[in-house]
């Protein structure tokens, strides 16, 4: 069976340039092909009757001449092939991660608004691909964020390490795995950050006698026993990977961002599908570390639910 390739989606710009480097990398680690792919944006809300005629093929795309250029006479590529595509980019990137085992592509491309952090085409794939979405943002983006607390991302082994958040309440088995996985490729080691909202919010009606006071101590002690439980088979999993759990109270994006910077990768989660909201969604925190992260950031689609 044929290996899923890494998707490198470019359009000239130096962020589909960056995206494509990391992916190259990515491909490496994963003994994977790369797919490089350039969609050319057509008007008329995407119909494809209405793709311009005379498009260039492939073979003649300006864009994709531009990537053949530079891998030209590079040695230890992998194996690559590209492919152009015409319709609305919003539509067609996400589709590109149904036979991807990874989308990569840049936080912003041509066209979008310079001032804003993130494209709506880089939003479109993380929130819709059927594949983890790599996010890479330009370099030396300023989180906003004190690393305090957050400590240092860097771990055992080469290289940055992986950084991942584990909700207690419900965590998620995919976004665990691969953030596992990707440390042991990296041979780097794994930031594991557990947060858990502090100080508690209360809301009392007149009358109302007031509750026990909580103990900020046994609410990190339980969340720490919590994650450590939720690491065990991943752990089993992958034993060459060491695994930091770091405990913190308060906002779990803002942990995430601090955690980015010095890191290699951020790990985050996309929201499952809910019987009265099925479509796809991404959520506070995914969104807040997509904009802000020092570092790239991928998006892990929740595994499909068991039959």
């Amino acid at each position: 069976m044929s290996t899923q390739p890494v998707v490198a989606a470019v359009d000239g710009s130096d962020d589909s340039l960056r995206a494509l480097k990391w992916a190259l990398d990515a491909a490496h680690r994963r003994e994977a092909p790369l797919r490089v792919a350039h969609v050319r944006q057509y008007a008329l809300w995407g119909r494809p009757d209405a793709a311009p005629a005379g498009l260039p093929a492939a073979e003649d795309d300006p864009v994709l001449g531009l990537v053949r250029g530079r891998l030209e006479g590079r040695t230890g590529l992998p194996a690559v092939d590209f492919v152009a595509l015409d319709g609305a980019p919003g539509a067609v990137l996400p589709e590109l991660g149904a036979t991807a085992q990874l989308l990569v592509l840049g936080s912003r491309g041509r066209g979008g608004f310079s001032s804003l952090l993130l494209g709506s085409n880089s939003l479109a794939a993380a929130r819709d691909a059927e594949c983890p979405v790599v996010v890479v943002p330009r370099p030396g983006r300023d989180t906003g964020t004190s690393a305090e607390g957050a400590g240092s991302a860097e771990g055992a082994g080469a290289g940055p390490g992986v950084v991942v958040g584990v909700n207690v309440d419900s965590p998620d088995e995919a976004t665990l795995a691969f953030a596992f996985r990707e440390a042991a490729l990296r041979g780097a080691g794994l930031r594991v950050l557990a947060a858990y909202p502090w100080p508690p919010q209360t809301w009392m009606l007149p009358g109302e006698v007031p509750a026990p006071q909580i103990d900020q101590s046994a609410v990190e002690h339980e969340t720490r026993v919590l994650a450590d439980g939720f690491l065990v088979p991943h752990r089993t999993r992958h034993p060459e990977v060491t695994a930091e759990i770091r405990v913190l109270p308060g906002d779990a994006a803002g942990h995430l961002v601090a955690a980015s910077e010095g890191a290699g990768l951020v790990v985050v989660g996309r929201h499952r599908r809910r019987l009265l909201a099925p479509a796809r969604m991404m959520g506070s925190v995914t969104q807040a570390v997509l904009l802000h992260a020092a570092s790239p950031v991928v998006v892990v689609p929740p595994a499909p639910p068991e039959e």
